[in-house]
């Protein structure tokens, strides 16, 4: 959602200037009122004159931003956050056809994304998603990815400092193999998708054309 305010608040009998932010599953106060609070609790979401206004467990919650910043602040807490296989892009309309994971099974988040729109077509497929658990599957995708109109690939790995591949290594693989990223979606809290495109032919004659 990306919103922040410099704003006095109201939590319960407390009253202090602070920092807001409106998160994509949160809303954080920071500063003399520290506080972090899950969208989907909030209860009786209003705005009241220069205030957003709602219940957090108990406690009553007052936001002063103003009466039009409240206004767009409670717009984006009443829209439902896109759903996985939203931000992916896939649909029965515009299918995705799977590749991995290698080791143990399907992360259920992502098979709930892709259970509308999936094929076994390569020609069908209008995007690879590739699920990754070794630097060694990054060739195998990119050869695997030659064969298929689609110009698109979803990586989906491990995060964290120990993912393997890492960030790192798969950058400069798929660089090197004429890829741009232009979107990045979190899957799990052990998984994350990043969104690559094939602009040019890869600089080095690394994967296999049929």
């Amino acid at each position: 959602m990306g919103r922040e305010a410099s704003c006095t608040a109201r939590v319960g009998n407390e009253t202090a200037e602070v920092t807001a932010l409106l998160e994509s599953t949160t809303v954080v106060l920071r500063g003399a009122l520290k506080h972090r609070w899950d969208i989907a609790a909030l209860q009786n979401l209003r705005v009241e004159g220069e205030e957003l206004r709602f219940e957090a467990g108990e406690e009553p919650v007052a936001l002063v931003l103003g009466e039009k910043e409240a206004g767009r602040w409670l717009k984006k807490l009443q829209t439902p956050p896109p759903t996985l296989a939203a931000k992916l892009g896939v649909s029965a309309d515009n299918p995705a056809l799977l590749i991995g994971p290698t080791v143990g099974t399907l992360d259920p988040a992502l098979a709930e994304a892709l259970a509308g729109g999936i094929t076994t077509n390569l020609r069908e497929a209008r995007m690879l998603v590739a699920v990754l658990s070794n630097p060694s599957e990054l060739p195998r995708m990119a050869e695997f990815h030659a064969d298929m109109i689609c110009k698109t690939v979803w990586v989906v790995h491990a995060k964290g400092p120990e993912a393997s591949p890492s960030d790192t290594e798969i950058r400069l693989a798929m660089r090197n193999w004429g890829y741009v990223d232009n979107k990045t979606s979190s899957v799990s809290d052990k998984l994350t998708a990043t969104r690559w495109v094939q602009t040019q032919e890869p600089a080095k004659k690394r994967v296999r054309k049929r």
